[in-house]
């Protein structure tokens, strides 16, 4: 079954994040609390941006893996106006952070925290934290 660009592939027992730009928190939490419930493993195989990340937060680390192709974009909680203008929400921003297993949370605050600059994990970074998919 498909979800957006996350390929959920029962016979292999994987969800498999191909390209997700991200979007409101609320469904990827619920999505990814189903993947922690069903003991699927997630493998990044793509990039992860914004609310994607939460399923670092959700999925147990040793049920995900990445790809050399797999990037994940982390930037501050934002809120929209009535008007439609985005503005930055700092204590949101510190509660994502906290949810973040301890080596992605230090990765991010090198890095100068949570901001509305997007910082994107990957590479030998990555793999350093994530094992490779086999």
């Amino acid at each position: 079954m498909f979800v957006g660009a996350l390929a959920v592939m029962p016979a292999r027992a994987e969800v498999r994040i191909l390209a997700s730009p991200g979007g409101q928190v609320g469904p990827f939490l619920d999505l990814f609390e189903r993947v922690r419930a069903s003991g699927e493993i997630v493998v990044i195989d793509g990039p992860c941006m914004s609310a994607c990340t939460l399923v670092l937060s959700v999925v147990p680390n040793d049920r995900i893996c990445v790809t050399r192709r797999a990037v994940l974009g982390f930037h501050g909680a934002r809120s929209m106006d009535r008007r439609g203008r985005l503005y930055a929400e700092p204590e949101a921003s510190e509660a994502v952070l906290e949810t973040y297993p301890a080596a992605v949370r230090g990765w991010i605050r090198r890095r100068g925290g949570l901001s509305s600059r997007l910082l994107l994990l990957r590479g030998r970074e990555l793999a350093a934290i994530y094992p490779r998919c086999r």
